[in-house]
């Protein structure tokens, strides 16, 4: 459980809201006197075997292919320190604070319920990197997601053992003795079994699927507002939004997307004009609106469909134990496969197939606004002066060339195992590069969404003139303020990559969904 300050970590799953207060927004942790007791006792099930002439798996043997010889008490602490500085091979550009304090968390968790047989001084140590802001240095390439996140999370071993590089928490970088030292924390020597639960876990991946889905609830919004946007600047209309429509394919995602942007396009004067002031007639020249705009509550629909799955994965990987071998709760240690991230891998790219539809769509939206067969009556390419001006003709190219990267990064990671470790682990799920390509993935469909909401806005503004005469909905007006709060309104064409930068960080900061729902008094589904 989680108050404004502290992060209880306990023998129970953490909330996604706990992972994501944590690792991104340095929330500090503490150990429940239950977790505490809970490993102490799993850890005098390890102590007894210590003596014992009986082999067993990472307590008196080797690792992976090497689990086959038995290793000698006075070797078993040089042991567990070879196992971690052998295992920390990550290489590659820098993973991202938030998901190395993620993997931490998460790993934390695990030896929080007592299945994994580490001291609870281990797990307070490893509660203290996290508090102080200590964030191990972690390449991008090093993890299969076999036995789990194994690289990743020796990096953050290593850094418990006073080893490696750190990042302080002002992002200096320094060595993993002087970071410890500086906080007053002591490095740890690990004992047996130790240094295997330290890296035996999807924890890595994990973490990234959960921040993922945090960003992913509020970028469906987005998607629901920039369409219904689109609607009102392209003339279209909100007839197919219309509930009974929706009730005859009771997708529960589709039905809540078509309400946010019936809502968000309720009062639209521009909608209105549209339609005959009398009888059942209407202006429009067009049976039917494009795909792109009539069909985005079945689109959207399906992403949130796609993201409730994913979460329901997320959820019983957040109450699970994962280690081998474990601790049972009736003293055996046993050895298993839970730590093989399929599981998570799957849902990784099933996201990522999501997210480059919407992506898709967002694009195709946008073009209809700059092509004047299509966008019924306004300037080619949004243009001040056509000809003279571009417009927004290469933000499109941007869009397009972002969606073109999406479609690439759907392809799934976890339909490409590669055997490993002299066929011991012949079998991987690749949930690590599953997670690292949704984050870049997520991040694209912001961007795509941002480059939308800037040109519906510019062709709203080329409707009617800007605010003065503004014809929009209550919430699509109360959005366009906020836009050009950031962003000056039609004229001659300006430096433009900076316009887009503001918008995006307007959808990532969540508030123009924040506009949106105090202009409608409620929130968006």
């Amino acid at each position: 459980m989680t108050d404004m300050h502290t992060v209880t970590v306990s023998t129970g799953p953490l909330s996604p809201t706990d992972v994501v207060a944590v690792a991104r927004h340095g929330a500090r942790i503490e150990l429940s006197p239950e977790s505490l007791e809970a490993m102490a006792k799993s850890r005098a099930v390890i102590d007894a075997l210590v003596t014992d002439d009986k082999p067993h798996y990472g307590v008196s043997t080797g690792f992976g292919a090497l689990a086959t010889r038995q290793i000698p008490i006075e070797l078993r602490t040089q042991l567990q320190r070879s196992l971690i500085r052998s295992h920390a091979a990550s290489s590659g550009a820098e993973v991202d604070r938030e998901v190395v304090r993620g993997l931490m968390l998460n790993r934390l968790a695990t030896m929080a319920t007592g299945r994994t047989g580490v001291r609870p001084a281990v797990a307070q140590a490893y509660a203290g990197l996290l508090n102080a802001g200590i964030t191990p240095v972690i390449g991008e390439f090093g993890s299969l997601g076999c036995s789990g996140d194994l690289a990743p999370l020796a990096h953050c071993a290593l850094a418990l053992m006073g080893e490696g590089q750190v990042r302080t928490n002002d992002g200096g970088l320094v060595p993993a003795a002087e970071a410890l030292a500086a906080a007053g924390l002591e490095p740890v020597e690990l004992r047996e079994k130790e240094g295997l639960a330290l890296i035996n876990g999807t924890d890595g991946m994990l973490g990234m699927l959960l921040m993922a889905a945090a960003d992913l609830h509020q970028l469906l919004k987005t998607a629901d507002l920039a369409a219904a946007m689109s609607i009102e600047g392209l003339l279209g209309t909100d007839d197919v939004l219309a509930e009974d429509l929706h009730a005859l394919r009771p997708h529960p995602g589709q039905i809540d997307a078509a309400s946010n942007m019936r809502r968000i396009l309720a009062g639209s004067g521009l909608i209105a004009q549209q339609k005959a002031a009398g009888g059942d007639g209407h202006r429009f020249t067009r049976v039917q609106d494009a795909y792109s705009l009539r069909c985005a509550p079945q689109v959207h629909g399906a992403a949130r469909a796609t993201l409730a799955h994913a979460e329901s994965v997320a959820g019983y990987e957040l109450a699970s134990a994962i280690d081998n071998p474990v601790v049972t709760v009736d003293g055996r240690v046993e050895s298993n496969g839970n730590f093989h991230g399929a599981p998570v891998g799957y849902v990784l790219d099933f996201l990522a197939i999501a997210v480059a539809d919407l992506a898709s769509m967002s694009e195709r939206r946008t073009d209809r606004f700059l092509d004047t067969a299509r966008s019924h009556g306004l300037n080619a390419f949004l243009a001040g002066d056509p000809g003279v001006d571009s417009g927004h003709m290469i933000a499109q190219y941007t869009q397009a060339g972002i969606v073109s990267e999406l479609k690439r990064l759907a392809n799934p990671a976890s339909a490409d195992s590669i055997p490993s470790s002299a066929m011991q682990e012949d079998h991987v799920s690749m949930g690590w590069a599953a997670g690292l390509k949704l984050r870049r993935a997520v991040d694209g469909l912001a961007r795509v969404l941002a480059v939308e909401l800037l040109t519906s806005a510019r062709a709203l503004d080329m409707r009617d003139g800007g605010t003065t005469s503004c014809q929009s909905s209550p919430a699509i007006a109360a959005v366009r303020r906020q836009v050009r709060k950031v962003v000056e309104g039609p004229g001659t064409d300006r430096y433009l990559a900076p316009e887009i930068e503001a918008v995006r960080l307007l959808v990532g900061s969540g508030t123009l969904i924040d506009a949106v729902e105090q202009e409608l008094g409620t929130p968006l589904d």
